[in-house]
């Protein structure tokens, strides 16, 4: 029976890995085998690597680039596994048992790496609201070598003298520079959890919106941008040095715009209004079949042709291009006017004639044969129906959805004498509905107020959705002068926290309510984990505690973890969803975990004998899973005897070596 390799099972997935992997599929001409004794087997030959690509190489030094100080190891950071853990907090969490979200308090950084395994590419959306870099706020410190330390001495779980985390001054001399550092690797790695048809969508304001843009473009290319929306965050302001700042921005990318279905908006009342004629089909509305042409260098002839009027004459719009297909004007092409043409080509012009509508007006646009003014006005019908069951596409501005709304949600909670500039849910409510979705994971790893929470919640209390949210927040104190240090709030985390429990009991009183609107409210709530070290001591060793390692090898789990802190750890690094169904069993007197049906076995009883062993092969049998894997804590067995007969037991049973493991 093999250990858990602390290199490859004890960190967090090993992107740098994954990529050669996937470029050795593609060009295994160009891969060497290393000339290194010890390293990997399979290195990279660049020149041969040049050759396939042939003349796709851009290698003079003048080109186009988007560059800053440290972004060569911002990269690094990127691509550097954790070997970091999310601790459980059941008595920290709501409906710990039932519920499929998650609320982690840590660095994001570290937490996107640790989520790796588990969420590659099953995020849905993305909606994150990041430092804007006005010059005030909390950026976080990024150091390769040890950034989980720095974590753990900001959040106090180890002894130290403290990290006072400064501001992102603009006298600094790094304001850009230190904002992008923050972002690029965070990007990189939440790109790799978005599923194929997943979308981001980031909250910024204009100090960093052009390099935000920029970054976005890099990590995921220019041709997944959906588009930006500007949204007037404040109606009223007189701040600012030349113009009373009103507005932010949300940039939307796509990990694949192809499979990315056009957003659409729901019809409102107001819309809904313009609708005030009605025929067999119902209400409709008319808008003119004449309209600019796109393209005037070609004309658009397609889109120019006769039309017959109700009195037998024949109109279209002014231009000069003769039309390719006419029905009966004597082949006339009127005078050179203005370049017109209809909406539609000529042959859906054929196709959809029965909705079109003439009203005689004297200031009519379009002319006849002899270019003369023609009597007639064309409009094309579309129906309410139609409208209702396809939607609209939003518009790239935003008006109604401004930080007022944001105050309200916290006030409706006791909670907004703590948060300024809370984002709307009904913001982030809005994005969900142009997804066209009403399920997935919505992740955020810059939580904030809990805002994405409360979004996701009650956009599933309104459309039966079973959509599941994912929050990340640095737990960043809250200044001791503050009102929220003064109602018993430590850090921004513990208020997001309080706020999201709020929501989750407001929607439980209307429990029935929510019942008959198809939401699963069992569900409702949140598992609460924190970021710490590893729980497994030889996967957490470094040489300033190496003879105590040696001395721990024997039992080599932490002392002061529990076996629910072990048990999620290799949930993690077996790569399982953290809100998987766990369950208990006892055999032979001890505890043995089942996670998911049997997908995954854990026993970290202290002593492990023939009758345990034995008692998992009759679980294999009662639970059928399609591939089963067991790991044992390896200082558990009684004697090697023990350890060597419960892997040929297990064999028999139908396992691999590679799906019996100890730790």
């Amino acid at each position: 029976m093999q250990k858990l390799d602390p290199k490859t099972d004890g960190s967090s997935a090993n992107i740098i890995h994954e990529n050669l992997t996937k470029l050795r599929e593609l060009f295994p001409d160009a891969f060497t085998e290393s000339s290194v004794e010890g390293e990997p087997r399979w290195k990279v030959d660049f020149q041969s690597l040049r050759d396939v690509l042939g003349d796709a190489i851009e290698d003079k030094p003048e080109r186009y680039s988007f560059t800053w100080n440290g972004k060569s190891r911002a990269k690094l950071i990127a691509n550097t596994p954790t070997t970091a853990t999310l601790r459980p907090c059941p008595e920290e969490s709501v409906n710990w048992d039932t519920t499929k979200n998650l609320f982690i308090e840590g660095d994001n950084l570290e937490v996107l790496k640790l989520l790796q395994k588990s969420y590659h590419r099953k995020v849905k959306m993305i909606y994150i609201d990041p430092p804007y870099n006005t010059g005030n706020e909390f950026i976080y410190p990024d150091k390769f070598q040890d950034n989980l330390e720095t974590y753990l001495r900001y959040s106090g779980q180890v002894d130290d003298d403290g990290l006072k985390l400064s501001a992102n001054a603009e006298t600094g001399g790094r304001f850009h520079t230190n904002w992008l550092n923050m972002m690029y690797p965070r990007l990189r790695l939440a790109r790799s959890l978005l599923r194929d048809d997943g979308v981001l969508f980031v909250s910024i304001g204009d100090n960093e919106e052009s390099n935000l843009k920029a970054l976005c473009n890099e990590v995921f290319g220019e041709e997944a941008c959906l588009g930006t929306v500007t949204r007037v965050a404040k109606k009223t302001s007189n701040k600012g040095t030349y113009f009373a700042p009103s507005k932010d921005y949300v940039l939307a990318y796509a990990r694949m715009p192809e499979l990315i279905r056009p957003f659409m908006d729901a019809v409102d009342e107001a819309y809904a209004s313009r609708f005030k004629e009605t025929d067999d089909r119902g209400a409709f509305a008319t808008v003119g079949l004449y309209q600019a042409a796109l393209d005037p260098m070609r004309g658009c002839s397609n889109q120019r042709y006769w039309v017959k009027c109700p009195d037998g004459s024949y109109a279209i719009p002014p231009g000069e291009t003769f039309p390719p297909a006419v029905e009966d004007a004597s082949n006339r092409s009127p005078e050179s006017r203005n370049d017109k043409v209809w909406r539609w080509s000529f042959k859906s012009y054929l196709e959809k004639k029965e909705l079109l509508v003439f009203k005689e007006t004297p200031k009519s646009p379009l002319v006849k044969p002899d270019g003369s003014r023609s009597p007639w006005n064309v409009y094309t019908k579309y129906y309410l129906e139609d409208r209702l069951k396809d939607g609209l596409r939003p518009r790239d501005y935003l008006d109604d959805l401004t930080n007022d709304l944001g105050t309200a949600a916290l006030k409706r909670l006791d909670l907004d004498d703590y948060f300024d500039f809370a984002k709307p849910p009904e913001l982030i409510q809005r994005l969900m509905t142009w997804l066209s979705d009403d399920d997935g994971i919505v992740l955020d790893f810059f939580a904030g107020s809990g805002s994405t929470a409360e979004a996701v919640m009650e956009q599933n209390a309104g459309d039966g959705g079973t959509r599941k949210f994912i929050l990340v927040q640095l737990p960043e104190p809250c200044p001791e002068n503050s009102i929220a240090h003064g109602a018993g709030y430590s850090n921004i985390a513990d208020i997001a926290r309080e706020r999201v429990s709020r929501v989750v009991k407001r929607q439980l009183k209307q429990r029935d309510e929510l019942l008959s609107s198809g939401v699963d409210v069992d569900t409702l709530g949140f598992r609460f984990f924190r970021l710490a070290s590893s729980s497994i001591q030889p996967w957490d060793a470094d040489f300033d505690t190496v003879e105590e390692t040696l001395l721990d090898s024997i039992d080599n789990i932490k002392h002061e973890r529990t076996e629910s802190d072990v048990l999620y750890e290799l949930l993690l690094k077996y790569g399982l969803d953290l809100t998987e169904p766990i369950e208990e069993r006892k055999i032979a007197g001890s505890t043995v975990y089942s996670v998911g049906a049997g997908a995954l076995i854990v026993c970290l009883a202290k002593s492990i004998g023939h009758d345990i062993v034995e008692g998992i092969v009759t679980l294999k049998v009662e639970l059928k899973p399609e591939v089963m894997r067991v790991v044992f804590r390896d200082s558990g067995f009684e004697d090697d005897v023990v350890k060597a007969n419960a892997v040929q037991i297990l064999k028999q049973a139908g396992l691999a070596d590679e799906q019996i493991r100890s730790l």
